[in-house]
């Protein structure tokens, strides 16, 4: 069966212990059928990454976008959205300022 796959930007990816050094994006295979089971699985390899994707409160973060299968998630408080065997979820640092 297809797993789903997390694609970090490189601006997260950055924090990844194994990833010290490399530049660019960075994709992990992982298992979920929702958004919010996706991250879990990634949080419970990654912890340190749960502070720059989510808030105290569990909600994405304003300054980070998530995308599944190229389709921004519409509230970022609610991450019950499905992710498909095989699909994909991108994370990335919002870009922000004037």
């Amino acid at each position: 069966m297809e797993m789903p796959k997390v694609v970090l930007a490189s601006a997260l990816a950055r924090w990844l212990p194994d990833a010290q050094g490399a530049s660019g994006e960075v994709a992990l295979d992982v298992s979920g059928a929702t958004v919010g089971a996706v991250l879990d699985d990634l949080f419970a390899r990654h912890a340190a990454l749960r502070g720059y994707v989510l808030d105290e409160h569990g909600a994405v973060r304003h300054h980070v976008a998530v995308f599944v299968d190229g389709q921004a998630i519409g509230d970022k408080r609610r991450l019950d959205q499905p992710v498909a065997p095989g699909g994909e979820v991108y994370v990335m640092q919002a870009l922000s300022g004037g």
